[in-house]
C-alpha cells in the first residue's frame, strides 16, 4: 500500500494550519438538541405520521443538497437516505495535508456529522475519488464502466425501497465535474434498473428484492443558488429558505450548521442569509399518472403519492386482497399516532400510552406478515416500512417517558487516561449500562448486543435510585475478533479507482457498526418499550478535555513507520533514518522491534527491546539505515513487533476532531522508499511558508535540502534575506492571511535578488483582485486532470530545464492522480510559460508553470501537483521541483 503523509498515532490533526470558522460545537456523539426530548417527540411524531422514503444520489461528501434534504426530512417527516457515490479521498484537503484514503476516512466522518443535521440515513458505494474528471466518459473508464457503481445504488434502493429518487445533477456538461455527471447517470439508470430481477441477480440470491420507485427527479436544471427559473425547466419548487420554528431558522440555514462540519472542503467559512431560497427539481421518469397543475408543476415530490399509514394497504399491489387484516391494522396504528400527537400538544408524557399501543400493534403486524403465505417481494414491502415505524415507535416512547440508556466500558487499571481504552482480541473488560426514566415504569430488563462468538456475564446489577438502574457485564472477546476498522480499503490509492470490500455485509455502509450495544426493555400498563445504547469510552483529548468515543476493538500492538514515504538519492550521503512508534493496548507488555530490509541493507540497531507498563503507552524508536547499490527504482521496508510469538506489523491512526465522531484508518508498517537520481544545490537556504498543508518539505530534507519552516505569522519581522529561496506552500494566500497582508515585502525580497515559488491557490477571486503578482496575471479554474497528459517543455533552453538536474520528457512519466490545476489563464509579457499540457480534446494550457524576472530576482507560479507528486517520489518531479528551487542561483 502507498501512502502520502506521515500519519501519526493518536489524534489526526486537521485543521493545524487553517482557522475557518467553526462549525457548531455540539457534542459528536449525543443527539442533536431537536433530536432529544420534547422537540424530538415532536419531530418523531411527525415522521410516524408519513410512509414518505425519499433518496437522493450524488457523487461526492458536499454535494448534497442539504436544504432539501432537512424540509422533507425535518420539515415533512419523510424518511430520507442520501447516498454518495465515493468519499472524496481524491480531493484537496484545505486543512491539512493528509490525503487519499485517510482523507476518505476523515471526510465520512465530516459528512455523517452533516447528515445529523438533514435527518438523513447515509450510504456510498464501491468507487473512489480519483481526482477531478471532465467528462462522464473519463469517469465511467476509471470506475471499469456503469455496473460496479451502478449495482451498489441499485442494491441500496432495494434496500431502502423509496418512493421518489432524486439525482443532485443532471447528468449532462451543465454539472461541470465528471463524477457529477456520472451521478446523475447512474440515478436515471437505477430507477428502473433496480426492479429488473435480471439485473444484478445475485442481488436477488442474497435474498433482496426488486423495486420500483415511483418517481425520478434530476436536479441542477436552473443552476444552483437561483431563486427562478423557466416552467419549463423545473417541476418541483421547495422552499428551503422557509423558516422553522423548532429548528428557529431556515431549513437550509440548519443544513448549512451540519455542512461546516465539512472543513476539509473549506465549508467553514460558507454561510447562508435568511430569506427566499428554493430547490428546482425536474420530473424525468414516473410510474404514475402525472399529477402538475397547468403550468406544468408540483408542489412536493410526494404529489399523487398516498403516504399514509393506512394509505400503503393501497399502494403495495393486488395481493394486498390476501392479507384481510393489514388495512384494519394501519388504520388502527394510524389513529394510535393521532392519539399521540394530540396528547403530545398538552402533555409530553400522555402520548406515551397511546405510543405504546401503536409500538404493540405494529409489533403484532410484523409477525403476522411474516407468518403470512404472501410473496417475498410483499412481505419486504410491508415489513421495511412497518420496521421503520417499529423504530420510531420505539424513540417516540423513550421521548415521552424521558427514557434513556447509556453504557460505558469500565476503563481497566493501568490504561493511560489520555487515551481510549480500546477492547483487544483474546481479553476481558466490563461495561457498566445505566437505565434512567422520569416515569414510573418497570425496567424488565438489561441485555448487551454482541458480535458471534463475544459473550457476556453480568456480575452485579443494581437499583440505584428512583427511576435508576445499572447493570455490569464482563465481556469476552474471541482470539479472532474483529479489528473496528474500514470494510474497504485499496492497495494502490494513487492508481486505483474502485475499493476493494474485506466484508460484505457492511458494503455501501459508512463504517462497521460499533461492536458492543445493549438494550433495555421496560414496561407501562403492560405494553413493552426498548431503549437503545452503544458502548462507549471516556478519555481526555490533546487539551486535557474529556471525551467520549464508540468503544473499538484494536490489535494488542500498533506499529507505525514514519514517515511513510522515503525518498533516497542515489549520489550523496546513503544513510538515512527511520522512526518507528509502537503503541500498546496491553499493560505490562513486552517485545522486540526489528526491520525487515532491502537485501544488502544493514540497520542499527538491529533490534530493539521494549516494554510497556500502561496501556496506552507509545514509545518511539530510532534505527539509522545504511542501504547499498542504490540505483533508481522503489523499495520497501518494513517494521515487525515480535511479542509471545505473534508478530504486529500494522498500525491505526485515529481519525478525529472535536467535532466529529471517531473512526481508524489503517495501514501496514511499511515505509515505501524512492531511490531518485536527483542533484541538490546542498548550499541552497530555503524558507517555506506552509498553507494548507503538504509534506513537500519533508522530502526536500530527505534527499539533503536545507529548508526552515516558516510561519506566516512571523513574515513581518523574519529576515527574508538570509533565504535564497522562498516558497510559499499550496493555497497560501487562501489560507493565511498573512501571506496577503505581507506581500509588498516578498516581493521586495523578489526585488532585492531572491527567488520565490508561489504554488497553486484556489481562492481565484480573492487572489485576481488582490494583485499579488509582481506583474499583472489571473488564475483561474483550468488545469489539466489526466495524469499521463502530454506534457511540451516550451523553453528548453531555459536554465530551470538543466540545472542542478536536466530535465526530460521522460521526467513527467509515472506522475500520479493529475498534472496540475488552478493554471493562469491571463499574464503579462513580463511572463515566460516554461510547460503547455492538456487533457484530451482541449487546447493546450501554458499557464501551469510562469517565470518571471522581477528586480534582481526570480518570480515562479505553478499549478503543476508538485504537493502530489513529491511526496509520492516521483523522480522527474522531484528532479523539476529541485531546479525551480535552484532557479535564479545558478
Amino acid at each position: 500500500m502507498r501512502f502520502v503523509g506521515t500519519l501519526t498515532l493518536g489524534l489526526l490533526l486537521c485543521g493545524a494550519s487553517v482557522t475557518p470558522d467553526p462549525p457548531t460545537p455540539d457534542d459528536p456523539v449525543r443527539p442533536l438538541p431537536q433530536d432529544t426530548g420534547t422537540a424530538g417527540l415532536q419531530e418523531t411524531l411527525l415522521r410516524l405520521h408519513t410512509t414518505a422514503r425519499l433518496m437522493q444520489v450524488v457523487a461526492h461528501p458536499d454535494d448534497e443538497d442539504g436544504g432539501m434534504l432537512t424540509l422533507e426530512s425535518r420539515g415533512k417527516g419523510a424518511t430520507v437516505l442520501l447516498q454518495t457515490l465515493n468519499r472524496g479521498e481524491g480531493g484537496q484537503n484545505k486543512i491539512g495535508s493528509n490525503l487519499f484514503d485517510v482523507l476518505g476516512v476523515l471526510r465520512t466522518l465530516e459528512l455523517t456529522a452533516a447528515d445529523r443535521y438533514y435527518g438523513a440515513e447515509q450510504r456510498f458505494t464501491r468507487v473512489a475519488d480519483f481526482g477531478f474528471s471532465k467528462t462522464a466518459e473519463e469517469t465511467f473508464q476509471k470506475w471499469q464502466g456503469h455496473d460496479i457503481a451502478l449495482g451498489d445504488i441499485v442494491r441500496v434502493i432495494r434496500t431502502f425501497r423509496p418512493d421518489v429518487l432524486v439525482a443532485r445533477f443532471s447528468g449532462t456538461d451543465r454539472d461541470g465535474h465528471g463524477h457529477h455527471q456520472a451521478s446523475s447517470i447512474l440515478a436515471q439508470e437505477a430507477f428502473r434498473a433496480a426492479a429488473d430481477p435480471n439485473r444484478f441477480p445475485e442481488q436477488i440470491a442474497d435474498g433482496l428484492q426488486p423495486w420500483q420507485a415511483k418517481k425520478l427527479y434530476i436536479g441542477n436544471v436552473c443552476g444552483f443558488g437561483a431563486l427562478t427559473c423557466a416552467d419549463e425547466h423545473y417541476t418541483v419548487k421547495l422552499g428551503t429558505g422557509e423558516a422553522n420554528s423548532a429548528l428557529g431558522m431556515s431549513y437550509l440555514q440548519f443544513a448549512m450548521k451540519g455542512l461546516k462540519h465539512q472543513l476539509s472542503q473549506g465549508a467553514g467559512s460558507w454561510s447562508v442569509d435568511a430569506g427566499p431560497h428554493y430547490a428546482f427539481y425536474k420530473l424525468v421518469d414516473s410510474m404514475l399518472p402525472r399529477a402538475t397543475d397547468k403550468d406544468g408543476h408540483e408542489k412536493d415530490f410526494f404529489d399523487g403519492i398516498d403516504t399514509s399509514l393506512a394509505g400503503m394497504a393501497m399502494q403495495i399491489g393486488r395481493e394486498v386482497i390476501r392479507v384481510p387484516f393489514l388495512r384494519p391494522a394501519l388504520v388502527e396504528i394510524q389513529n394510535h399516532v393521532s392519539e399521540a400527537a394530540a396528547a403530545a400538544e398538552h402533555d409530553p408524557a400522555s402520548a406515551a400510552g397511546p405510543l405504546l399501543a401503536g409500538l404493540e400493534r405494529t409489533r403484532t403486524t410484523i409477525e403476522l406478515v411474516k407468518k403470512y403465505p404472501v410473496s417475498a417481494g410483499f412481505k419486504t414491502e410491508v415489513l421495511t416500512e412497518l420496521s421503520t415505524k417499529e423504530g420510531q415507535f420505539e424513540k417516540a416512547v423513550a421521548f415521552a417517558l424521558g427514557a434513556e440508556l447509556r453504557v460505558a466500558a469500565d476503563v481497566p487499571e493501568g490504561t493511560n487516561p489520555d487515551n481510549a481504552f480500546m477492547a483487544v482480541p483474546g481479553t476481558s473488560f466490563d461495561v457498566t449500562a445505566r437505565f434512567t426514566s422520569r416515569a414510573r415504569i418497570e425496567l424488565k430488563g438489561i441485555a448487551v448486543d454482541l458480535p458471534p462468538g463475544w459473550t457476556a456475564k453480568e456480575i452485579r446489577s443494581a437499583k440505584q435510585a428512583p427511576g435508576t438502574w445499572t447493570t455490569t457485564f464482563r465481556i469476552s472477546i474471541p482470539k479472532d475478533a474483529a479489528y473496528t476498522r474500514p470494510y474497504w480499503h485499496r492497495d494502490d490509492p494513487e492508481t486505483e479507482a474502485i475499493n476493494k470490500i474485506d466484508d460484505p455485509q457492511y458494503v455501501t455502509l459508512s463504517f462497521p457498526p460499533p461492536p458492543v450495544r445493549a438494550h433495555a426493555v421496560y414496561a407501562l400498563n403492560g405494553s413493552e418499550g426498548i431503549a437503545r445504547a452503544v458502548a462507549m469510552v471516556k478519555y481526555r483529548d490533546a487539551a486535557g478535555q474529556p471525551r467520549q468515543r464508540a468503544l473499538a476493538v484494536a490489535p494488542a500492538f500498533s506499529v507505525m513507520l514514519e514517515p511513510g514515504e522515503q525518498v533516497i538519492p542515489t549520489a550523496g550521503d546513503s544513510m538515512c533514518k527511520v522512526r518507528v512508534a509502537v503503541f500498546s493496548n496491553l499493560a505490562g507488555a513486552k517485545g522486540t522491534l526489528h526491520l525487515e530490509l532491502p537485501a544488502g541493507w544493514r540497520a542499527e540497531p538491529a533490534t530493539l527491546p521494549l516494554e510497556f507498563r500502561e496501556r496506552g503507552q507509545k514509545q518511539e524508536s530510532e534505527f539509522k539505515l545504511f542501504p547499498t547499490g542504490l540505483q533508481q527504482g522503489r523499495t520497501t521496508l518494513r517494521a515487525v513487533f515480535e511479542s509471545e510469538g505473534t508478530n504486529y506489523s500494522e498500525g491505526y491512526s485515529v481519525v478525529t476532531r472535536e467535532d466529529l465522531d471517531t473512526f481508524y484508518y489503517y495501514q501496514p508498517a511499511v515505509q515505501r522508499i524512492s531511490v531518485v537520481d536527483v542533484k541538490v544545490p546542498s548550499s541552497l537556504k530555503i524558507g517555506y511558508v506552509m498553507g494548507a498543508g503538504d509534506d513537500i518539505p519533508t522530502v526536500l530534507r530527505q534527499i539533503g535540502m536545507n529548508v526552515t519552516l516558516l510561519p506566516a505569522d512571523k513574515l513581518a519581522t523574519e529576515d527574508l534575506g538570509q533565504y535564497q529561496t522562498l516558497v510559499l506552500g499550496i493555497r497560501a494566500y487562501d489560507t493565511q492571511k498573512e501571506v496577503v497582508e505581507n506581500n509588498r515585502k516578498v516581493l521586495e525580497y523578489v526585488s532585492s535578488g531572491g527567488t520565490l515559488l508561489v504554488q497553486y491557490n484556489a481562492g481565484v477571486g480573492d487572489f485576481n483582485s488582490g494583485h499579488l503578482t509582481p506583474y499583472p496575471a489571473q488564475i483561474s479554474r483550468a488545469r489539466v486532470s489526466v495524469e499521463e497528459a502530454p506534457v511540451e517543455i516550451l523553453s528548453p533552453e531555459d536554465g530551470v530545464f538543466h540545472y542542478p538536474n536536466p530535465i526530460a520528457l521522460h521526467d513527467f512519466d509515472d506522475w500520479v492522480q493529475e498534472r496540475g490545476l488552478y493554471f493562469m489563464d491571463q499574464w503579462d509579457s513580463q511572463f515566460k510559460p516554461l510547460l503547455g499540457s492538456h487533457d484530451p480534446g482541449e487546447p493546450e494550457q501554458r499557464g501551469g508553470l510562469l517565470y518571471a524576472q522581477y528586480g534582481k530576482g526570480t518570480y515562479i507560479y505553478t499549478g503543476y501537483a508538485f504537493f502530489r507528486q513529491v511526496p509520492a517520489g516521483v523522480p522527474g518531479a522531484i528532479r523539476l521541483y529541485v531546479n525551480l528551487l535552484a532557479a535564479g542561483h545558478h
